[in-house]
């Protein structure tokens, strides 16, 4: 029997529930056995120094690198991601080979004491440790506390609980995806906050000398999600987000017309730049790269330099 396909996937509960998807999804796509398709757990630098704040450590890669080197080593054939953690410029020998289709992109409203996140009164203590979710939520309310919130999402559920903060935000995508829908009652709009780039999207690396990789993977590809994702990461990459940098950025379809919302933010949401530009589809990179440079050349170096 030929060696089993080996999936790299950090250890974290959602992380492995994204695996599982993709291997479920493999075998099913290639009538593969169990036995052919292996997760590899491991512990990322971001999981490492879970109680140090991401925004300060300058860099996005907190959560791919050891995936990374894995597949440069040999010791796994294809990696699997959260997009929005990624890094906007990938490793020369690798490439992005297929997304699943994009689960629902918008954050969600966790609290006990405030039901609604635009009617959230002054005073209130929210936890995040988000530079992009803490800006805009002082963006739009100025005299809100907010205080780091880090940790999986079980981990903050149970900070919320303790009464460390009055409410959180998280991810819709990654609740769904661990079968937490009893946490999804409040939905943010993207018209009160933006998502990351690529939130709620899920990536397969490889190697790009590894033809057969590919070749299994790219029947897995959802299209209409790989066009967005791409329009936005090529907004990022103008921006040179990291961790530290409040950007946001969504890609829609209609038809066969592309739309790319984005937003730039001070750190503590003082200042915010937003734009909207629409083109084709099959301009999806130049679209982000153009929007990219108006939101770089509104911000200008005042803004550019607090990120650093």
């Amino acid at each position: 029997m030929s060696a089993p396909i080996r999936i790299g996937t950090r250890a974290s509960k959602l992380a492995l529930a994204q695996a599982q998807m993709l291997r479920d999804t493999l075998a099913s796509a290639h009538s593969l056995p169990p036995e052919a398709l292996e997760i590899v757990p491991m512990t990322t630098a971001g999981d490492r120094e879970v109680q140090k704040n991401p925004a300060h450590w300058g860099f996005k890669g907190l959560f791919t690198k050891e995936l990374e080197d894995a597949l440069l080593e040999g010791r796994v054939d294809v990696a699997v991601h959260s997009m929005k953690d990624m890094p906007s410029i990938l490793h020369e020998r690798l490439t992005l080979a297929a997304m699943l289709p994009r689960a629902d992109v918008r954050d969600a409203w966790i609290s006990t004491q405030h039901g609604s996140y635009a009617a959230l009164p002054a005073g209130a203590v929210v936890g995040t440790s988000s530079t992009r979710r803490a800006a805009q939520l002082r963006h739009r309310h100025p005299k809100v506390q907010v205080v780091p919130f880090r940790g999986n999402v079980q981990t903050r559920l149970q900070k919320l609980s303790d009464g460390v903060a009055e409410a959180t935000f998280l991810a819709c995508a990654g609740l769904s995806r661990l079968g937490m829908q009893e946490w999804l009652q409040n939905p943010i709009a993207t018209e009160l906050m933006l998502p990351a780039v690529a939130q709620g999207a899920i990536g397969m690396e490889c190697r790009r000398d590894d033809a057969r990789m590919q070749a299994l993977l790219a029947p897995l590809d959802h299209l209409p999600t790989s066009i967005c994702i791409a329009a936005e990461r090529a907004f990022l990459r103008v921006l040179d987000g990291s961790c530290r940098t409040p950007i946001a950025g969504l890609a829609t379809l209609d038809g066969e017309r592309l739309t790319l919302q984005a937003e730039v933010l001070s750190l503590d949401g003082s200042v915010r730049h937003a734009h909207l530009l629409s083109g084709s589809v099959t301009d999806a990179i130049a679209i982000g790269e153009e929007l990219g440079t108006i939101l770089h050349e509104a911000a200008g170096p005042q803004l550019l330099e607090s990120w650093k």
